[in-house]
């Protein structure tokens, strides 16, 4: 971000007299897990982006093997359940990829599965992502009928030019006609956009942010333009709008959405009155996720600690594994010196930051243990005065990298 905008230092209240510096525990002590989500990993794409780095493949002349992942992945989750034994799931996000290649026969199977082997909750928040070259009018009616409740579209962008420069196989029409489809069919819709895009001026930007207002979705997610390592991108970079255009334009971005009646929630997400994620309001409060499907990433605590597991994350290996039980490429439990970066991480990502005692709730690790770093971040004017929220102030929300590094292990 452009050093021009740096955002005074105020003065700061002192901690809270209660939370005093104590050492580290040995292990994490968690008294009950945190809420529960479900991520299912769908890897395939008609054409991988240049600059995505997700798990994402183009089907061989085969095609998608549609049937094979769907069989892998209820396995998955049938071998992981003495994980997770008897603990309700409050959100399912099936991400990709472009989940919205599968059948709507396959979304039924799928979902059916998972309400067999899991107590989900009957108002648990289901979406899947689309992308708009991929879907129909007529997919999104058959998809609701799952009882899938939420759609989020990867527009990014409306003019054909942008999305011609960034690799999207849809144009500017079709992005219009996968919203209007998406929004017969479900109240809940959630709309990508990409700002700083090659080429990309202030005014196209805010264009592309008025167009997608105008359609009165629920929320929005806007995503400055990375240049991600391993990416054609990256190997062949295209010309970018400055540092200084590129924080003019989030600025910009910020006020239009502000005055729209979208609450600016978390560093890239946008929504109306009672709209936001539920699923990555999870993720971001430090909540447990099961994730299943190849390269799918998951969370999950117990009272011997928190634990991390990545599932193989070539589909041909994920694939053959699932025919012998074999779905885990990584596993590894969270070292205690490291939750409190890993919490802050995703809490500080919320403008309005999260309850003080959430720390201890999630991580098995007391307040006291960071007192010291929580007062280095308010002496630097990173932290909001301390008082029962753990909050970024207004120049941590514009230096994260610098904030979370507060936090991290010695």
């Amino acid at each position: 971000m452009s050093t021009r905008r740096i955002i005074p230092l105020v003065p700061v209240a002192p901690m809270a007299p209660a939370v005093r510096a104590q050492p580290l525990p040995e292990r994490a002590q968690l008294e009950t897990p945190p809420p529960l989500a479900l991520y299912v990993h769908f890897p395939w794409c008609v054409r991988k982006c240049p600059y995505c780095d997700f798990n994402s493949h183009t089907p061989r002349d085969q095609g998608i093997p549609e049937q094979a992942w769907l069989d892998a992945v209820l396995a998955d989750l049938q071998h992981a359940l003495p994980q997770v034994w008897g603990r309700r799931v409050h959100s399912v996000f099936i991400g990709g990829g472009t989940p919205s290649l599968m059948s709507a026969r396959t979304l039924d199977a799928l979902l059916t599965g998972i309400r067999m082997l899991l107590p989900l909750d009957p108002l648990a928040e289901i979406t899947l992502e689309a992308n708009p070259g991929t879907v129909e009018a007529e997919r999104f009616h058959d998809y609701r009928a799952t009882g899938l409740n939420r759609i989020s579209l990867g527009i990014q962008s409306f003019d054909d030019a942008m999305l011609a420069r960034i690799g999207r196989i849809h144009g500017g029409d079709e992005a219009r006609r996968a919203i209007d489809a998406a929004l017969t069919h479900f109240e809940r819709v959630n709309l990508d956009l990409m700002y700083a895009l090659p080429g990309q001026s202030l005014a196209m930007a805010l264009a592309d942010v008025d167009t997608a207002v105008a359609f009165g979705t629920e929320h929005l997610s806007c995503y400055h333009l990375t240049l991600e390592p391993n990416t054609p991108f990256a190997h062949s970079p295209p010309v970018l709008p400055d540092d200084d255009t590129a924080a003019d334009m989030q600025e910009a971005i910020e006020a239009r959405l502000a005055s729209a009646g979208f609450e600016h929630y978390e560093t890239s997400a946008f929504a109306r009155p009672h709209g936001q994620s539920r699923h990555n309001l999870n993720y971001w409060t430090f909540g447990d996720y099961l994730g299943i499907g190849p390269g799918a990433h998951g969370k999950l605590s117990s009272h011997e600690g928190i634990r991390r597991e990545m599932r193989h994350k070539h589909p041909a290996r994920y694939l053959e594994g699932a025919t012998r039980g074999d779905f885990i490429q990584e596993a590894r439990e969270v070292d205690v010196a490291d939750l409190p970066f890993e919490f802050m991480m995703n809490a500080l990502r919320l403008n309005a930051g999260v309850p003080a005692r959430l720390f201890a709730e999630r991580t098995g690790v007391p307040l006291a243990a960071i007192s010291t770093q929580l007062q280095t971040a308010q002496e630097r004017g990173l932290l909001a005065p301390f008082n029962e929220r753990i909050r970024p102030s207004a120049r941590g929300r514009r230096f994260l990298n610098d904030l979370l590094q507060v936090f991290l292990r010695d």
